[in-house]
């Protein structure tokens, strides 16, 4: 008889050695491990202690026995208007051809390649061909302003950067080098060399002579590139991945490379259910956590073909993703709600245009999930949709649903239960002890972390301890930094930050269950709500929503009274003490290029302080109409 989840789940806790040797049977390694935990140092600890593998060897190389010619990088720009695939075998020449690349550069064991990118196959390659050679990479997201990839330069003092002339988004130029060339000026340690990958796109692009190299007169020199794969202990760093919103010396989550591996390659079986030969297509970019596990690592290390998209949701129609799934038979697909938002506002035909069949499912993460938007998704589509919830921090998720263990029922607005490998408890946030059913607490984690979370945050053992195990006295626990709850059948609800959390005259409100109860207004497309200071009750929550149609606010009569229904509507949810002190109005809210609200922006603009740090700001305009709506202007 197949194991229930609860047993699978409870074997992982009470049994982790022989629990994760079982799942480290799903990938290869060149030398086995002679101690699965080690873990004489709380926090830190190490897993597959003295086994020695490769990322890229795992992802690549040991498919080529099998499956050669099976598609393994699907690139689809809807910017450029270009369609490229490569099989296993095509896919390991051009990784062969980078790393031999990369060595011609000085490029060895344990040094780091910071990665400047737009959603191009060569940013794949880099990634491989950089963990092949035991080297470790940095991605930064491709349109970081130069003072933020400065920063993250001389925190990881790489000795090569990967970049490109430019990216393209909604049919846009976006130059990069010359943010390459101000960062690198403003750095303390900028790396020797500067491989581009010219694609054509800035003619203006300047070139600093001994310093720059073209990746294709260099690759033509390398066609025949037979590099090996480094083998490396499992402990040894794979990437390092800067967490935004960071103040003062970005911190750099440091992954290590066989619990990693071991981490992706049972998600793949247990939570996502892909199988050898199958698609997936993850509609993140290559700078973010999800990117990293689950367009590049993940699916590939578990046989599969990844789509690796460049352009929007909603150009050159709101079709396009169904399209791709349709076309390349995409069997698991993963997205962020705020994209699902994004196409909620469009005409829902595009969404039964294209034969989706092949779809089993549909994973979401990046934010909470509001249980309206689940429930349109899943009515539109037609299909399982199951809400993670995780960290970059994490690499892999901390709560979901885990369809390849026992399809359990989803709960609309809950990312289910622990995965297996955490020991995950809602603790109070002042006695640390474990809170009942029904009752906020902090989403924390009992170490040893799983495999595949940080191993530290790089160069700084302290910070990790300080800034992740010291938020309970005299407890050594993980800090998600998260409020959650669980209901009665045992279903986890994440609230929103511990610093996102509103206190109205002695009530704790997370402005997650606001933002739920306004969603729920049939007017309604997305909000956000903030804590904005009062001097009568400390704070008070103050609504930002996007209407579905604007032609309501056409005066201030009507303005005034969808005002008032949306109060209505949260006092009818969650009782008069959750109503916003004030509904504003916008066309768009500001977010981050990843498609994350800038909650803290927003707040301080409510406030009247600066918005702070907006090198990830999308679109000024949203925030502009922030600022119109808080000063009367709108």
């Amino acid at each position: 008889m197949a194991e229930t989840y609860q047993a699978f789940h409870r074997r992982s806790i009470e049994q982790p050695e022989a629990f994760w040797a079982e799942q480290a049977e799903l990938i290869d390694w060149h030398k086995p491990f002679e101690q699965v935990l080690r873990f004489d140092n709380p926090p830190f600890r190490d897993w597959f202690v003295g086994g020695e593998t490769n990322l890229c060897h795992n992802a690549v190389d040991r498919h080529l026995k099998d499956r050669a010619d099976q598609n393994a990088l699907i690139f689809v720009s809807t910017e450029t208007d270009t369609e490229k695939t490569y099989t296993f075998a095509e896919l390991h020449r051009e990784v062969n051809r980078f790393a031999a690349c990369l060595q011609d550069l000085g490029v060895g064991k344990g040094d780091r390649v910071l990665i400047y990118m737009p959603m191009i196959p060569e940013a794949i390659f880099a990634m491989l061909a950089t963990v092949r050679l035991g080297a470790i990479h940095s991605v930064v997201f491709g349109g970081f302003a130069a003072h933020s990839l400065a920063t993250r330069v001389d925190d990881a003092q790489p000795k090569v950067m990967v970049t490109a002339d430019g990216g393209m988004r909604g049919g846009k130029i976006i130059p990069y080098k010359h943010l390459v060339d101000d960062a690198l000026a403003q750095s303390e340690h900028p790396p020797a060399s500067v491989l581009i990958v010219n694609r054509g796109l800035d003619p203006e692009m300047a070139i600093v002579a001994g310093r720059d190299v073209d990746y294709a007169s260099l690759r033509e020199r390398h066609l025949d590139a037979n590099v090996p794969c480094e083998w490396v202990e499992s402990n040894h760093p794979s990437y390092i991945l800067y967490t935004s919103g960071t103040t003062g010396k970005p911190k750099g989550v440091q992954r290590d490379t066989g619990g990693y591996a071991v981490a992706l390659a049972a998600s793949m079986k247990h939570i996502y259910c892909g199988n050898p030969g199958e698609a997936y297509f993850s509609t993140s970019d290559i700078g973010w956590v999800v990117g990293h596990s689950y367009i590049v690592y993940g699916p590939l290390i578990g046989g599969m073909a990844t789509v690796v998209y460049e352009g929007l949701p909603i150009r050159p129609d709101p079709g396009i993703w169904w399209q791709i799934v349709e076309k390349y038979k995409v069997t698991v697909m993963f997205s962020a709600p705020t994209a699902v938002r994004v196409l909620k506002k469009q005409d829902p035909a595009w969404l039964k245009k294209y034969d989706i069949s092949t779809l089993r499912y549909l994973f979401l993460a990046g934010e909470p999930l509001d249980e309206p938007t689940a429930q349109w998704i899943s009515d539109a589509l037609n299909v399982p949709i199951i809400d993670n919830y995780w960290q970059t921090e994490t690499g892999w998720p901390m709560l979901t649903a885990m369809p390849g263990v026992e399809n359990t029922p989803v709960k609309f607005g809950s990312p289910s239960f622990p995965a297996y490998g955490y020991n995950l408890k809602l603790l109070d946030e002042v006695s640390g002890e474990e809170v009942g059913p029904g009752e906020k607490g902090v989403v924390a984690v009992l170490p040893p972390l799983p495999p595949g979370c940080l191993s530290t945050v790089w160069g700084q053992d302290d910070r990790f301890v300080n800034t992740y195990f010291k938020g309970f006295k005299d407890k050594l626990v993980y800090s998600s930094f998260d409020w959650g709850l669980k209901d009665e059948d045992g279903y986890y609800f994440i609230l929103g930050r511990t610093d996102d959390v509103i206190n109205v005259a002695g009530h704790r409100l997370g402005t997650r269950e606001i933002e739920e109860a306004v969603n729920t207004h049939n007017s309604i497309a997305e909000c956000a709500v903030v804590g904005v200071a009062d001097q009568l009750k400390g704070q008070v929550p103050m609504a930002f929503a996007v209407v579905k149609d604007p032609a309501q606010l056409a005066d201030e009569t009507l303005r005034a009274s969808l005002a008032k229904e949306v109060i209505a509507t949260v006092s009818k949810e969650l009782g008069a003490i959750a109503n916003p002190s004030q509904v504003h109005f916008v066309t768009q809210l500001p977010k981050t290029r990843s498609g994350k609200v800038l909650r803290r922006s927003i707040q301080a603009i409510a406030e009247g302080r600066d918005p702070g740090d907006l090198t990830t700001l999308d679109d000024p305009s949203g925030l502009e109409q922030v600022k119109q709506a808080v000063t009367g202007q709108s």
